[in-house]
């Protein structure tokens, strides 16, 4: 018999599943249902929140920003400004779940494709290796969302993505050493690749991806290559990330990849599990919420997000 006050598929008060499923953001009550209660697609109550997440005031709001030719902000600049030109708006609108078939949301995707196809970015990183592969990484994320496979333009990123992680991801801006966010990005885009899709080259780095990242390196003492020393936001709780990872990011990636029995994540899992408060919650913050897309609706806080992340690593 269940406990009537923790769900044992989950390891959390059910009075913290309640405050989820009671948010005011649909993404959140969505992302409850399916990734950490794990009801199917075709449950009447997932199908109906699934519907509400487009027309919801966080997202809504965002669409409401977006150019009819699919861009924010600037049709020349789609990383910058942080975090509100179309690059990142694109990664932020793929977590907070909106339907893929939305057509605001392809409108993105097609945008994005077609700016970096039509400048040669995507050309230039086939030739040379110059780093700066967390973009490729989450280029590769949202694309892949937006049902994107078989596009030529993604088939490429994905040769580009492999060949990276077998390189470690070294990166001019971490002084061309190996860098542990590129690394942890790419693996979560090539995640989103289904399993029966995955060619011999992509399962490969994908090996390698997990292996840089709790075989020869430990997740919770964060001995990655660095120039100077790690990002203190490796060691927070945090949403939305965009280029940056932390602790909680990487499990989240692991567990798609079914790659958390490894003894480093392992330890991960008890860092994390340790930071869940009597309440069964977890909190934190978002830290680039200013400069940001909005993502909650009131009176939802960052807790919400990170909350329910968390308790997805363990469900």
């Amino acid at each position: 018999m269940e406990d009537k006050k923790t769900n044992k598929t989950t390891s959390i008060p059910q009075e913290t599943i309640t405050w989820l499923l009671n948010s005011r953001t649909p993404s959140i009550r969505y992302l409850t249902l399916t990734s950490l209660l794990h009801k199917p697609a075709d449950d009447v109550e997932v199908q109906a929140v699934r519907t509400e997440i487009p027309t919801s005031k966080p997202v809504s709001a965002i669409f409401s920003r977006q150019d009819p030719e699919g861009f924010w902000v600037n049709s020349r600049h789609y990383y910058s400004p942080k975090y509100r030109s179309s690059h990142w708006t694109m990664l932020l609108l793929t977590e907070l779940a909106v339907p893929p078939e939305t057509p605001a949301l392809q409108r993105g995707a097609d945008f994005m494709r077609e700016t970096l196809v039509k400048d040669k970015r995507l050309d230039y990183h086939q030739e040379k290796s110059p780093g700066f592969y967390c973009l490729w990484g989450n280029w590769l994320r949202y694309q892949l969302y937006c049902g994107r496979f078989e596009d030529a333009a993604v088939q490429k990123v994905i040769e580009m993505v492999c060949r990276d992680i077998h390189r470690s991801g070294a990166c001019r801006y971490n002084g061309d050493l190996p860098c542990s966010w590129a690394v942890i990005r790419e693996l979560n885009g090539l995640a989103l690749i289904p399993k029966n899709q995955r060619s011999p080259e992509v399962e490969g780095a994908i090996r390698r991806g997990i292996e840089f990242v709790v075989e020869e390196h430990d997740l919770v003492a964060a001995d990655y290559p660095v120039i100077e020393k790690i990002h203190p936001l490796w060691f927070s709780l945090s949403f939305p990330l965009f280029y940056h990872t932390d602790i909680l990011f990487t499990l989240r990636v692991l567990k798609e990849l079914d790659a958390l029995d490894h003894p480093n994540a392992v330890s991960a899992l008890k860092w994390l599990k340790d930071k869940q408060t009597k309440k069964g919650i977890w909190t934190g913050g978002s830290p680039f919420k200013s400069r940001t897309r909005p993502f909650l609706a009131e009176p939802d806080t960052p807790n919400h997000w990170i909350t329910l992340l968390a308790a997805t690593v363990f469900s």
